[in-house]
């Protein structure tokens, strides 16, 4: 049963980023049709991301105040009718608009997803399932790209918004219907319950407020990382199809294989860095090592990025940021872990949140950088790539200074 409760987690994450992604997919024809600015642009993410950022620690509280299964029926309503308003819009401004309350709603994904898999998962299975829920974002990008332009081209951009949005209602009608906790479920049988409960203390259900749970290395640890990486994703999701338009001169239609073959690579990495930080804490090493080992081998996976400046064709390019992309989820996979690992189940969701604001506020600032340097540089992409392959190692070492032994924190 807990493998099917991840396959809910699974397409409850594939939804999100489908609905996150339509607005890049269709920002050639948007820029063109509204005569917007790289500048412009960056205004619609920054107030995506700004929501975000904010809800992120709210999200975590409500969460881990009203259950997950009330908790996360709310944000997908929410950034379900987020998503279909975007069809409302005429300009830059109302995108903004449309895209903060987005970053409301979707704010609630990851907190939800996590504490899920701590509910449901012993913590030698969390970084698998982490993977393979967190994949899920790969096939909403892949599924976007695949949807998107057949919707635009027959019905008008207007409906792809509507279209994607109303996906997300078929998953909450499931997550109503099948939802409940370990202990609560009827097809939960005793041996699987047994299994899931084990190895866990007893913990109190009281709050634990913010003020504790700042205290501890391994929760500014997980800030850290997501602060110095989330933002090179938002950079792939955000501004990946405008490159490929900008210096292929790729079409909406023509945009699908090379989007594709990045988010197919990064489905691959998410459940491959699931699985080896598993593998390792089966093959003998201890929690701290498995975790970090695994980070490492996704960060150097993504420095090969800095070889961009002598890319000079479609797929070689293609291929860096396929590498780049599997290597981040993987990573990604691994750092929501460490939450789920060191600190109590009762607060997993609150520390996912305050990870997902240090990343949100991170992704903010870049967004703000990046439409004013494409704007300024005349659309130079390469240096804003070779940023991105240092960013993982330079995460590393942080992480590695603020909690040099990752084991359960006392809260």
């Amino acid at each position: 049963m807990r493998w099917s409760i991840c396959g809910l987690l699974f397409f409850a994450t594939t939804v999100n980023y489908m609905d996150r992604q339509v607005i890049a997919i269709l920002k050639p024809v948007l820029e063109k049709e509204m005569h917007w600015s790289e500048s412009d642009y960056g205004w619609i993410v920054f107030w995506f991301q700004f929501a975000y950022a904010v809800m992120m620690p709210i999200v975590g509280r409500i969460i881990d105040s009203v259950g997950t299964r009330a908790g996360y029926a709310l944000g997908v309503i929410l950034w379900s009718l987020a998503s279909m308003s975007h069809s409302l819009a005429h300009s830059w401004r109302q995108f903004a608009v449309a895209r903060f309350a987005l970053g409301l709603g979707e704010s609630f994904n990851f907190p939800a997803a996590i504490k899920t898999v701590a509910d449901w998962f012993p913590q030698q299975e969390r970084s698998l399932a982490t993977g393979i829920f967190n994949s899920g974002s790969n096939l909403g990008a892949i599924l976007a790209p695949l949807l998107v332009p057949v919707v635009a081209q027959r019905l008008g951009w207007r409906s792809a918004f509507l279209a994607t949005g109303a996906l997300d209602l078929i998953w909450l009608a499931a997550w109503l219907a099948y939802y409940r906790s370990p202990q609560e479920h009827r097809r939960v049988q005793a041996p699987e319950l047994r299994f899931i409960e084990a190895g866990r203390s007893q913990e109190v259900s009281t709050r634990i407020p913010y003020s504790r749970l700042l205290t501890k290395r391994a929760a500014w640890a997980f800030a850290a990382g997501k602060f110095l990486t989330d933002p090179v994703w938002w950079f792939y999701l955000f501004w990946l199809p405008g490159f490929l338009h900008s210096s292929y001169g790729l079409n909406l239609t023509q945009l699908g294989p090379p989007l594709i073959a990045v988010y197919v690579s990064a489905d691959a990495g998410s459940v491959a860095g699931g699985w080896l930080s598993t593998r390792l804490a089966a093959a003998g090493w201890s929690m701290n090592k498995a975790r970090k080992g695994a980070l490492l081998i996704c960060a150097l996976g993504t420095a090969p990025m800095m070889a961009m400046p002598v890319v000079r064709s479609l797929w070689p390019a293609v291929a860096l940021i396929s590498l780049a992309a599997a290597a981040h989820q993987g990573w990604s996979a691994n750092l929501y872990t460490v939450v789920s690992d060191t600190m109590p189940r009762r607060a997993v969701a609150s520390v996912v949140g305050f990870g997902g604001f240090a990343g949100a506020v991170g992704g903010m600032l870049a967004a703000r950088g990046v439409g004013y340097w494409l704007d300024l540089s005349h659309r130079a992409y390469v240096p804003l790539f070779m940023v991105a392959g240092g960013a993982y190692l330079t995460a590393l070492l942080v992480i590695q200074l603020l909690a040099p032994e990752l084991r359960p924190e006392e809260v």
